[in-house]
């Protein structure tokens, strides 16, 4: 791994001497006055690459070095866990799937190098990682003297002075393999305890757009979503959606859509008030998924329509003693807590910026220019966004969790609000809340 990463190409910005030394002696000839003095932090924090708090995870790697993977920190003890756990969303997420993904041939195949003790995890970190073996850093040879438009390319530039040019280096959404990874963990103790499920799905593809009352939230399966390589639940419109795919793809184009994700079964009391609601983790945590631009929860923008009462979801007790709601236009949170109610969500993803096709853009050196990019990418990244979507929910869902039991459940819980919801599929309960 090691001469791999050193073998990597990498841009930094140029200095007038030819040499990428420290930029500190410059700056100081450039201060109006000797008694100016530059204040430097002796502790730096390194931003970008954790997230989570109790359940934290650190991915690491980029797309055409060594390989990538993640440090799960915080994963509770006892829980059972081997590399074919993570394998299933993994395969789910890897390129080379059908004609409507990237050609990139990866098996994408996991290991576990700690954290785990004859089955099952010990409490400490653990450390999964993938191999790249299909890299082709030839590929990008023209991207590392001029930007692609609309991707990462001149921004990291602008913020690092220097970037890995193959594959886009860290903005690839190879790097998702550190959190579908984790996210698989996530959904593994989220179902051992509370019966949650998480399920995403193909609801639009550029113009195609699957009606909302198509699919059933309640009945929704993964069988349903895996029937078809655009992972659309519908029969009739994904192959309309397929359909669509194709026709950019042949033309070396790319199109956007969007992913519908439920949550079935979700604790109650999940998230907090005030900054850290449950919807704005979840949108914090969607939007940093690769070509992301929009998210909603519940009715979303389409709210903005109705009038409160028309929108508001009155409250009544089920047969089992439950508080329900008898609309869900919240999308299963209320004031920033999840209330019991499926939590419904969509993520819309933009075209690919990568195609085929001759832009215009500019160097490095700030020379206009034209640039048709070379390399495999996804004409639609929406069918292997999915699973991505599921681990990042999964992941928010098992640190609000924990975080709910730090706080709420320390001594004994009020049995009478804060228990169990009671539903005939999760009694008896594997777990008291």
């Amino acid at each position: 791994m090691a001469s791999s990463v050193a073998s990597k190409t990498f841009l930094a910005a140029p200095r007038t001497d030819g040499s990428l030394g420290s930029l500190l002696p410059d700056l100081r000839r450039q201060l109006p006055s000797p008694n100016v003095q530059i204040l430097i932090r002796s502790q730096v924090k390194a931003a970008g690459s954790t997230f989570g708090t109790y359940f934290r995870v650190t991915t690491f790697g980029e797309s055409h070095g060594g390989g990538v993977g993640c440090i799960i920190d915080g994963c509770p003890p006892r829980i059972p866990l081997s590399e074919a756990d993570m394998q299933v969303d993994l395969d789910r997420r890897r390129p080379g799937q059908s004609r409507i993904t990237t050609p990139r041939k990866e098996t994408d195949t996991c290991k576990i190098y700690s954290g785990v003790s004859e089955g099952v995890t010990t409490g400490t970190p653990i450390h999964v990682f993938v191999p790249n073996t299909d890299q082709r850093g030839h590929d990008y040879s023209e991207m590392s003297v001029a930007y692609r438009p609309s991707h990462a390319d001149a921004t990291y530039d602008m913020k690092y002075g220097v970037r890995s040019v193959q594959g886009g280096g860290r903005s690839s959404a190879r790097e998702t393999i550190g959190r579908v990874a984790p996210g698989a963990v996530a959904k593994k103790i989220l179902k051992q305890f509370a019966g949650t499920e998480i399920l995403a799905y193909v609801s639009q593809v550029h113009n195609v757009v699957l009606p909302e009352d198509v699919v059933d939230h309640e009945m929704l399966t993964l069988d349903q979503v895996e029937s078809n390589i655009v992972r659309c639940p519908d029969p009739e419109y994904a192959e309309k959606m397929i359909a669509a795919i194709d026709a950019v793809r042949v033309r070396g184009d790319s199109v956007g859509g969007v992913v519908t994700c439920i949550v079935r079964n979700c604790p109650r009391g999940l998230g907090s008030p005030v900054f850290d609601k449950l919807e704005a983790e979840l949108a914090k945590a969607m939007m940093s998924l690769p070509a992301t631009k929009g998210f909603e929860v519940g009715s979303g923008f389409a709210g903005t329509f109705l009038t409160g009462s028309e929108h508001n979801d009155e409250f009544y007790t089920d047969e089992f003693g439950n508080i329900r709601t008898r609309t869900n236009r919240s999308g299963g949170i209320q004031g920033g807590i999840s209330n019991g109610e499926i939590i419904n969500m969509r993520i819309a993803f933009k075209p690919t910026s990568t195609i085929g096709r001759k832009q215009n853009t500019v160097t490095r050196e700030k020379k206009e220019t034209e640039l048709i990019a070379r390399g495999r990418h996804d004409p639609c990244v929406v069918p292997r966004a999915v699973p991505m979507v599921e681990a990042m929910v999964a992941l928010v869902l098992m640190d609000q969790l924990m975080a709910q039991h730090a706080q709420c459940h320390l001594f004994p819980i009020n049995p009478d609000l804060q228990g169990t919801m009671k539903l005939p599929e999760l009694e008896p309960a594997n777990f008291q809340m």
